[in-house]
């Protein structure tokens, strides 16, 4: 059976570029072995910590070899099952990479319960995003209500699923975003109390007309002169959870932050959030977040391109602020 793949064939120098990539023919064996089985891919996710994988050594997780399987996010049907715990017809995610069909001895892989949401969920807000927002605000911020939680990059799905949550913990919430469609997105659909266009307003003179009592808690997303511009208004006491910095990820040397200083000031802590510490949680964040949503409290939005040969031109999309909502892949 014929698999189309997405290879890594080059290191980025800075920007992610479409000649980085390989798109390339393989064949897969059906007749898969005792303790396998093998999933045909629906949906594949983008994310940002994609880029981080495509660079040599080993940080939290090693990054890929170059001529293999771009590693991501893929969720989809097991059509072939020798495993006890998986059944043909169900629905499993996992690290499946970037490629039309995946064989798997079940390693690292979720069952997935579609009744509870689009199957292309449990590669956003019902999976490692939605994980991400949920364990980084809960666990490493502990938002307590009546507290101010600012959000860098906060329409993409991580940012926009960290301030619906904090909004349901009783935290008045502001977001920054890259044009207005998206600020206006988080004011009315995602409920937060204000949102920022950091390319038409001076953020810091915004802050301190909506946070007169400062930041308790900043979920960065962004890194930069952003992080900066946070740790210069914050309440005494504040956590800082820095998720990511994809301000930064293209660049060859990263911006650190001058104004550090101010954590100690305001006796507070900056911490960061891998979800992969969280596995075992995973459960009970899925059932919270599908009763939001299914009770209306909170929504999600995606952002789909069609096509696996679309791969290395969608993943740019990321860099550049093209995509609005989380940004899927579908095959």
């Amino acid at each position: 059976m014929k698999n189309t793949q997405v290879l890594l064939a080059a290191r980025p120098d800075g920007e992610v570029k479409e000649t980085d990539f390989k798109i390339a023919s393989s064949v897969i064996d059906e007749d898969i072995a005792e303790g396998q089985l093998l999933v045909k891919i629906s949906y594949i996710s983008l994310d940002p910590a994609l880029r981080g994988w495509m660079n040599a050594g080993t940080t939290y997780i090693k990054g890929v070899e170059i001529g293999t399987v771009m590693r991501a996010f893929s969720c989809g049907e097991v059509i072939a099952s020798k495993h006890p715990d998986h059944q043909v017809g169900s629905f499993v995610s996992g690290l499946l990479g970037a490629q039309e069909y995946a064989v798997s001895d079940g390693t690292g892989l979720s069952k997935l319960d579609v009744s509870s949401g689009k199957l292309s969920w449990h590669l956003g807000i019902l999976g490692m995003p939605g994980m991400t927002a949920y364990f980084g605000l809960l666990e490493k911020a502990k938002p307590q209500a009546g507290e101010t939680v600012f959000i860098s990059g906060a329409a993409g799905i991580v940012g926009s699923t960290v301030g619906q949550i904090a909004k349901i913990k009783g935290c008045t919430v502001i977001g920054t975003a890259g044009s207005q469609e998206k600020c206006d997105y988080l004011t009315g659909e995602c409920g937060f109390d204000a949102a920022i266009n950091y390319k038409e307003e001076d953020v810091a003179d915004a802050l301190k007309t909506h946070c007169p009592d400062g930041v308790h808690v900043f979920y960065d997303n962004v890194g930069g002169p952003i992080l900066d511009t946070a740790l210069g208004h914050l309440a005494k006491g504040a956590r800082v959870v820095i998720c990511g910095a994809i301000s930064q990820y293209n660049k060859k040397k990263i911006y650190g932050p001058s104004n550090y200083m101010k954590i100690v000031t305001a006796r507070g802590y900056i911490t960061g959030i891998i979800v992969f510490d969280y596995i075992k949680d995973y459960p009970k964040a899925v059932a919270d977040i599908s009763g939001w949503l299914e009770s209306g409290q909170m929504n999600t939005k995606e952002d789909t391109v069609k096509g696996i040969e679309q791969f290395p031109s969608a993943l740019k999309m990321l860099f550049s602020g093209k995509n609005f909502g989380k940004l899927i892949l579908e095959i």
